[in-house]
Formats: C-alpha cells, sequence, structure tokens
C-alpha cells in the first residue's frame, strides 16, 4: 500500500463526511438563523427558544434522510472492507 492509495481512501472518507452531514448541517443552520432573526425583532433573549426549533428540524431531517445516510454509509464500509485484501496483498 503506497502513500497515494492511502491519500486516496482518505481523501473519500472525507468527502463522504461533508455528504452525509451536510443535510443535518444545512438544516439546523438555517433554522438557527431564522430563529435568530426572529428573536433580534422580537427581542426574546432565551436561549432554550433557538434549541428546541433545532432538534426538531435535526429530527425531521434525520428521519427523511436518514435512510440514505445509512445507505450510503454502509456501501462505503462495504467497499473499504472488500478492498483490504488487494491492498494488503
Amino acid at each position: 500500500m503506497d502513500a497515494q492509495q492511502v491519500l486516496s481512501m482518505g481523501q473519500q472518507g472525507l468527502y463522504l463526511l461533508l455528504l452525509v452531514s451536510a443535510p443535518v448541517l444545512l438544516v439546523v443552520m438555517a433554522v438557527g438563523l431564522v430563529v435568530s432573526v426572529l428573536q433580534a425583532a422580537t427581542q426574546i433573549n432565551e436561549a432554550t427558544l433557538s434549541f428546541v426549533p433545532k432538534i426538531v428540524a435535526a429530527g425531521a431531517v434525520l428521519g427523511f434522510a436518514g435512510p440514505w445516510m445509512i445507505t450510503t454509509l454502509v456501501e462505503y464500509l462495504q467497499r473499504t472492507l472488500q478492498s483490504i485484501p488487494s491492498v494488503v496483498g
């Protein structure tokens, strides 16, 4: 196994991490921005008020995109584990 293969596998892993985490992060960030704007407009400074909508949004996204995330991660893990004999030998 040479350095190019190690870097390629690491790059694929980081890309997959970004791809799988992006839906949840983007939705939670958008909900946080909307709640922050509403808090600024109404001058309500309550920390728990921004926490609950983010949790609900994250749960909804995980419920919707969760099967795709799990399938993508399992396929990557299967490809990685099946490539071990060719990399070692």
